[in-house]
Parts: structure tokens; C-alpha cells; sequence
């Protein structure tokens, strides 16, 4: 009886489980495709999981990492000036976020497919949000410097400075014997190593930001609204440049100490911005997206019931890859050549495209002599302005008339021509006065007249000869006395280096100065680029949009040519491919390449510094050669790529509802015949 008893309860208790197994399991899925975590759930979090909201916030989380990452690029060269680092170094540490995407894209891409895809991007934002920390502690640990600080009202009060016009009293920057000392503290390389960290861990956090995220929002959209999507993000994702640019040049018209008053203005080449300020407000602004966008759901409902419908035999399941799968996927790629020949033209255009991207403002500064809260902000206003209206452009032209996939790849090579006879035309627009007086600036440095002034580690600081020649510094001209005229101008006199000058008497308050005829006014000389600073901002704003119109069509392609298994782990490896061939060694040979035709450095008591005065002509005319040439090579795989897309279906979903239409117009078209044909023989 016991036995019975005992058998009974197990077979209810089983009979139990099996009523309720479909219960857990049903309530288990429904956890993958609910919104929120903790007790940050329910109805009302619910309606926001939707491929549209996500778009949205991913677009939105987008453009604040492109913020991060575009203030770094609009405050290196003020980065350059305060720690003497020179634009190679610079190069070296603009890699680094690279250099660690290629230990971690392929691998994390691969592996974040399987698990809560949104998570992973939110922690890559928070990693973000780390990375801009560590861009932060340097100003922290260092303060402004001591050459920043020299220039200030408060510096002078601690460091008594005659002013008087008769003071004879030797100064650092004067020429006198060589008893100076070298600028000291600048071989402190502890700066560059904490920039190089904070950009390695930036790539890692990229790399879980992208191929999660492009992923899943392709997952979560049906395919015939997937460019419109693209472009959406892609448009919001731009916000981001503009908005760091824009956070750059209200920064850097603050000094680099908000709390002391700058004896310089922003025109000034010895200016230095507050480069540090932004990126606390990026660092808040970061974490707070990836709150947002950790609390969408694992799946999105609307996903996981196509995925149901549709027939997922041939995919391997999540839960169970290994790494073997992953090698598998590496030899599917290999073998898809629209994959292959469009990675190769990525490549060479990116490796072109590189130095616009990172060294436009600073292009800009030595190129039109425009300061560098100018060029950011020309650079994330009108610039990206045009490459957002391209996105939308874009996006609307392949939505509404859905082109082929060889359509797409033609506009792409269509793409780089025009890219080439932009660059080309950037050679063209250069700045005579501009190049003239960096040639003439140099051209007293090594005269025999400065030669027992002990000017080696002197601090840059240009001056003015009457005759419209810049000189490094006082000492490089020669002078001897330093004053004020009477509308508080400082004045250099007894410059010997410097060729008889014309009618001084003339100049207010140099009465005292007169007789001695050689005299510089502090600053370099003005230049007038503006002309051809516009028509460089034109021909750019017509290359920022006629680039950006190819961006959807190229990521569509790289969406569709691989099954959708390999779909995550292939944005990962291209990822990992970029950054190998493109991102780590394009700006450090356009870092060294700028370097080459530096004129003037900052040299410092171990190296040399930053570099103050380039050869402009040549620098780019060799640039724009060099970027043009490697652009115009990659189009040539872009052919590839139209030859070989014609199989590619891109909008496959609407595809297959029209194939059935057409299927059953024809089968109602048939089927009247049939049932005549039908009545004949069974009635003859």
C-alpha cells in the first residue's frame, strides 16, 4: 500500500512538472524579451522594446562615444604644445584604441553574440566612460605648466618683470651669454604612457559598442527597413563630431587655467586651451547611456518571432559554439569574395582618409594659420553638417528605391573618384603668405649674428621684425632690451639680426627707442589664409558629403554578403583587419610624415618637443599625393565588388512576399482550368 502511495505521488508529481515545464520555460523566454533588470522592470519599460527605440538610443549612445573620441582628435594639438610631444608620438598614441581592438574585436564580437547583446554594449559605453577618465588624470597629476602659466597676469606677480623701457636687466628670452638653462621637465614621459592606456582601453570599449550593436539592431529590424535604420543611427551617430568639436572650441577658448588671466589671446600660437574640461562632462554624459541601453531586452519580441517562423536548422545554436565554429566562420569569410574584395578597399580608403580624419583641425592651424578653436569648430559644423545631410540622403534614396546590390557597389567606386579629385584639389588651395613666411622664418636662425646668444632652449616666442619677418624669439633676433610701448604692447629693441628699419619716430611711444632703429613687436607676423581657408572648407564639405553617401550602401553590403551566423563575428574580424593594416599604421606614417617637415621644434633639455613652424607647401603637397594615390588603388577593388554582388539579395525579405504574390496570382489564374479540365473527364 505504501509502495502504491509512493508511486502515485511521483507519477503526480512528474505529471506536476510537466505542467508546468512549458510554464517555466515560457516564462524564461519572456525574460529574454522583456525590457529592464532588477527591479527596474514592467508594463510601462515594456512598450519601449521596439527596434525603433533602440536605433534611437543606440544612435544616441553612438554619437556621445564619437563625441569622446572626436575631442581627443580636436585637442591634440594643444595636448602637443602643453607636453612637448611630438605629432609621431601623437600618431602612436591615436593607436592605441586600435592595438587593443585587434586582441579583443574578433574574439568579443564572437562571444557577445551568444550572451544579452545590449549589455555588452553598455558595458563597452562604461568602458568608454573609463577611457576618458584616464584622458583626464594627466592635468590632474601635472596642472597646466610652467610654460602655460608664464604668460599669465599671476605669474608676473611672483616673477618681478621690469617693464620699464630703459631696464637693461637680462631675460630668458633675450640674447645674452650662454648661461641659460634647457626647458626642464618635458622628458617626463609619464603623460604619453597614461594617453596611450586611457586609448587602449577605449578600443576595447569600441569593440564591444559596434558589432553587438550593429547586430542586434539588424536582428531586431526586418530587412527591407534596415537601411533607413542604418541611416538613422548613422545620422545620430554623426551629432557626435559636431558636438565634440563644437565642446572643443568652447574649451579652448577658456585658458588652460580658467582661474588666471592670460597676457595672450587665442590667436596667439603660444595659446593653450582648457583641452582637460570636456571631458568630465563626456564622462557623465557616457554613463548615463549605458544605463539606457543595458535595459533592452536580450531579444526584441518582434525578432524572436521571425526567428521562430523562419527555418534555423542550418544555424548553429548559440549556447554551443566554440571556437572551432569560429574557424569554420574565418574560412566561410576567406572564401566570400564580395567580403574579401570590399575589406581591401576599406582598407586602402581608410588608410587614405586616415590623416583627415584625425589631423583636419591641426591641418587646418598650420596650413590657413586659423587658431585651434576656429578650425575645430570649422571642422564640426559645416563639415559634418554635409556628412550628416549625405547619411540621410542616403538612406532615403536606398529605401524608397531599393537599388541592387551592384548598384551599390558601383556608387561606392563612383565614391572614391570623386574623393580623389578633391584631395587633388586640396594641393591647389594653398596659402602663399602663409608658406612665405614660414621659409622666412627660419632663415636668421642660423645667422652668425645670433650665434653667441644662447638661444638652444629658449621657449618659443615669435616676434615681428618691421620688415614682416617672423623670429622664433627675441633671442633669435638678436635683442637685447625688452619695454612697453604706450598702448601696453611689449616691445623688443637692440634686435642686431634684424636690417635697418624704416621711419620708427613714427610709432607711438618709441621715442626712447628711436636711435636705436632695430626693433620687433611680440607675436609672429599676421597672415591673411581666410580667402583660402573658405575654399579649403567648401571643397571639404562637398568631399564630408559625397563620402558619407556611400556609407550606408557599403555597411549594407557588409551585411548581406555573409550568412546571418557569421553576421556578428564578420563586422568583428573586419574590425580586427582595420585596425591591423589601417587604423595602427596609417597615423603614425602620417605622424612621421608631418614631423619630416617640421621647420622649428620645441627642443627640450632630453629631445625635441613639439614642433611650432612647418613647411606647408611641401607637407601637402606630399599629404594629398599620398592619400589620393592609395584611394584611387582601392577603387580598383570596389570593381571587384560590383562583378561579384550580383547575387547578393539585399532586400530579400520583400523579395519573397512579392515572389508569393506573383505565386499564388498565378495559381488563381491555373486553377479554373484545372476544374474544366477535371469535368470533361469525369463527364464525357
Amino acid at each position: 500500500m505504501a509502495s502504491e502511495e509512493i508511486e502515485t505521488s511521483k507519477f503526480l508529481k512528474d505529471k506536476e512538472a510537466g505542467r508546468n515545464a512549458p510554464e517555466k520555460q515560457k516564462e524564461l523566454e519572456s525574460s529574454d524579451t522583456s525590457c529592464g533588470f532588477s527591479i527596474f522592470k514592467g508594463p510601462t519599460l515594456q512598450r519601449f522594446a521596439t527596434a525603433h527605440m533602440f536605433v534611437i538610443m543606440y544612435g544616441l549612445a553612438g554619437c556621445f562615444l564619437a563625441m569622446a573620441f572626436t575631442y581627443f582628435t580636436g585637442t591634440i594639438t594643444t595636448m602637443e604644445k602643453r607636453f612637448n610631444i611630438p605629432t609621431k608620438i601623437s600618431g602612436l598614441i591615436t593607436v592605441g584604441n586600435d592595438i587593443s581592438t585587434v586582441f579583443s574585436s574578433a574574439f568579443l564580437s564572437y562571444y557577445a553574440s551568444r550572451g544579452h547583446r545590449p549589455r555588452w554594449v553598455a558595458l563597452g559605453l562604461i568602458i568608454i566612460a573609463l577611457f576618458c577618465l584616464l584622458m583626464l588624470t594627466p592635468h590632474f597629476f601635472y596642472g597646466a605648466g610652467e610654460e602655460a602659466l608664464r604668460l599669465t597676469e599671476e605669474y608676473g606677480l611672483t616673477e618681478s618683470i621690469d617693464t620699464s623701457v630703459n631696464s637693461t636687466e637680462k631675460n630668458d628670452a633675450l640674447c645674452h651669454e650662454k648661461n641659460s638653462n634647457c626647458v626642464k621637465g618635458a622628458e617626463d614621459y609619464m603623460p604619453i604612457v597614461l594617453f596611450f592606456i586611457a586609448q587602449f582601453v577605449g578600443g576595447i570599449g569600441c569593440s564591444l559598442f559596434y558589432a553587438p550593436g550593429l547586430s542586434y539592431m539588424d536582428d531586431s529590424s526586418a530587412s527591407s527597413k534596415t537601411p533607413a535604420m542604418l541611416s538613422l543611427t548613422t545620422f545620430l551617430r554623426m551629432l557626435g563630431p559636431a558636438m565634440g568639436f563644437s565642446i572643443v572650441s568652447l574649451c579652448l577658448r577658456l585658458y588652460i587655467d580658467p582661474f588666471k588671466t592670460p597676457l595672450i589671446t587665442t590667436k596667439d600660437p603660444r595659446w593653450m586651451g582648457a583641452w582637460w574640461l570636456g571631458w568630465i562632462l563626456i564622462t557623465v554624459i557616457l554613463l548615463i547611456a549605458a544605463v539606457f541601453v543595458g535595459m533592452f531586452p536580450k531579444e526584441m519580441p518582434s525578432a524572436k518571432a521571425r526567428r521562430l517562423k523562419a527555418d534555423d536548422d542550418e544555424d548553429i545554436p548559440l549556447a554551443k559554439r566554440s571556437f572551432q565554429d569560429m574557424l569554420d566562420s574565418l574560412k566561410r569569410l576567406a572564401r566570400n569574395k564580395v567580403y574579401v574584395y570590399n575589406m581591401l578597399a576599406s582598407i586602402l580608403y581608410f588608410f587614405g582618409y586616415m590623416p583627415f580624419w584625425i589631423f583636419t583641425p591641426k591641418y587646418i592651424e598650420i596650413q590657413y594659420r586659423q587658431s585651434a578653436s576656429t578650425s575645430t569648430m570649422a571642422t564640426g559644423t559645416w563639415a559634418l553638417g554635409f556628412s550628416a545631410a549625405g547619411v540621410l540622403i542616403s538612406g532615403y534614396v536606398i529605401s524608397k528605391y531599393k537599388p541592387s546590390a551592384r548598384a551599390m557597389a558601383a556608387w561606392n567606386f563612383v565614391v572614391d573618384y570623386l574623393t580623389v579629385a578633391g584631395i587633388l584639389c586640396y594641393i591647389l588651395v594653398g596659402c602663399d603668405e602663409s608658406d612665405r613666411a614660414n621659409s622666412l622664418s627660419i632663415l636668421p636662425t642660423g645667422d652668425s649674428c645670433s650665434a653667441s646668444c644662447d638661444c638652444e632652449y629658449v621657449y618659443y616666442s615669435p616676434v615681428c621684425s618691421p620688415e614682416n619677418i617672423t623670429y622664433i624669439s627675441a633671442c633669435h633676433a638678436g635683442c637685447t632690451e625688452k619695454g612697453l610701448d604706450a598702448l601696453g604692447k611689449t616691445i623688443y629693441s637692440g634686435c642686431r639680426c634684424m636690417g635697418n628699419s624704416p621711419n620708427l619716430t613714427s610709432l607711438s611711444g618709441l621715442t626712447s627707442l628711436a636711435s636705436q632703429s632695430q626693433i620687433a613687436m611680440d607675436g609672429a607676423c599676421p597672415v591673411d589664409c581666410n580667402k583660402q581657408f573658405i575654399i579649403f572648407m567648401a571643397v571639404m564639405c562637398f568631399l564630408k558629403f559625397v563620402g558619407a553617401t556611400g556609407r550606408s550602401s557599403n555597411l549594407l553590403l557588409a551585411l548581406r554578403c555573409v550568412p546571418s551566423r557569421d553576421k556578428t563575428f564578420s563586422l568583428g574580424f573586419s574590425s580586427m583587419v582595420y585596425s591591423v593594416l589601417t587604423f595602427i599604421p596609417s597615423p603614425i606614417v602620417f605622424g612621421y610624415m608631418l614631423d619630416s617637415y617640421c621647420l622649428v621644434w620645441g627642443k627640450t633639455c632630453s629631445s625635441k618637443g613639439n614642433c611650432w613652424i612647418y613647411d606647408t607647401k611641401s607637407l601637402r603637397y606630399t599629404m594629398n599625393l599620398v592619400c589620393a594615390s592609395l584611394i584611387f588603388v582601392g577603387s580598383f577593388w570596389n570593381i571587384g565588388v560590383w562583378y561579384h554582388a550580383k547575387d547578393i539579395k539585399v532586400f530579400d525579405e520583400e523579395e519573397t512576399v512579392n515572389q508569393t504574390k506573383k505565386d499564388e496570382e498565378i495559381e488563381l489564374k491555373e486553377k479554373p482550368k484545372v476544374i474544366v479540365q477535371t469535368g470533361t473527364l469525369n463527364n464525357p
